[in-house]
């Protein structure tokens, strides 16, 4: 009976391990000129910064360890300049984790609302509202967005490319993630005003395709609308259960996620309405 089990356990062990390198190899990777030297790579649904300059690599976001690593043997595919600095555009660790496959002698920047460590990995520098990072060439523009998806996300904004990236705060023609958990949907809708008054053209996401400037304002304007029908329904007495089934924001029917997230997104912005007392 103990060979059967340990038997069974050496097989459900194996079949684990199996699986986990499948999900490794599986997973979709790559690196793609966005515009200039400035680059995205990729790791399934999610997308860091690459700015090659004449110094050395800026890296925008390192995604998890297993990303962080596959970009580290595969930059040579671009440049044969090492990472000099790595910008944490905020600290959600879909985004951050990783860091330490860079982390070190390198600058580490982030916004000062950031944890001590991030994944593990201490920002060299910290900033308030603006940081200018001017190296080989390039010039990047780093812009606190305020709060509300989190209290420490930041724009970077590339020249001369006028590349801007922005991570979770909006992506071009894609709706917010899910139910939009652990946000100040308010801030959130400041957040993507703030991204209007920046100075670019090419809109490169952390999620998603690369639109332009224009696809920031429909991401707004989107949120609004979401957010006006939600509250109109609330204070009419309807259930979320009848705003979900009456509320079909057609208009951006088109969009990716629609189909899959139009639903969390309705109980999303009920649950933010109604637990910070707008609806009464």
């Amino acid at each position: 009976m103990t060979k059967i089990l340990l038997r069974l356990l050496a097989i459900a062990a194996a079949a684990a391990f199996a699986m986990t390198v499948a999900g490794a190899q599986d997973a979709k990777r790559g690196i793609t000129n966005v515009a200039g030297d400035v680059y995205r790579f990729q790791n399934n649904f999610h997308f860091g910064l690459l700015v090659v300059t004449d110094e050395g690599v800026v890296l925008v976001d390192t995604i998890n360890t297993d990303a962080s690593q596959w970009l580290k043997d595969n930059l040579n595919t671009i440049t044969d300049k090492p990472v000099t600095h790595l910008i944490y555009s905020h600290s959600h660790l879909d985004h951050a984790s990783g860091g330490q496959v860079f982390a070190d002698g390198i600058e580490v920047i982030a916004h000062a609302n950031a944890p001590d460590a991030i994944d593990g990995v201490a920002p060299t520098k910290r900033f308030d509202d603006i940081h200018t990072l001017n190296i080989g060439g390039k010039t990047i523009e780093l812009t606190w967005l305020g709060e509300g998806h989190g209290k420490d996300l930041i724009a970077v904004v590339v020249r001369p490319e006028n590349v801007a990236f922005i991570t979770d705060a909006a992506s071009p023609k894609r709706l917010p993630f899910r139910d939009m958990p652990n946000s100040n949907i308010d801030g959130w809708i400041d957040q993507v005003r703030k991204i209007e008054t920046l100075d670019f053209e090419i809109f490169a996401p952390a999620h998603g395709n690369v639109g332009v400037k224009a696809d920031a304002i429909d991401a707004r304007i989107y949120m609004e609308m979401l957010r006006a029908q939600v509250l109109t329904g609330l204070k009419a007495g309807k259930s979320v259960d009848e705003l979900v089934s009456t509320i079909m924001l057609d208009d951006f029917s088109d969009w990716g996620q629609y189909d899959t997230w139009r639903e969390p997104n309705i109980r999303g912005m009920a649950r933010f309405l109604t637990e910070s007392g707008q609806v009464n």
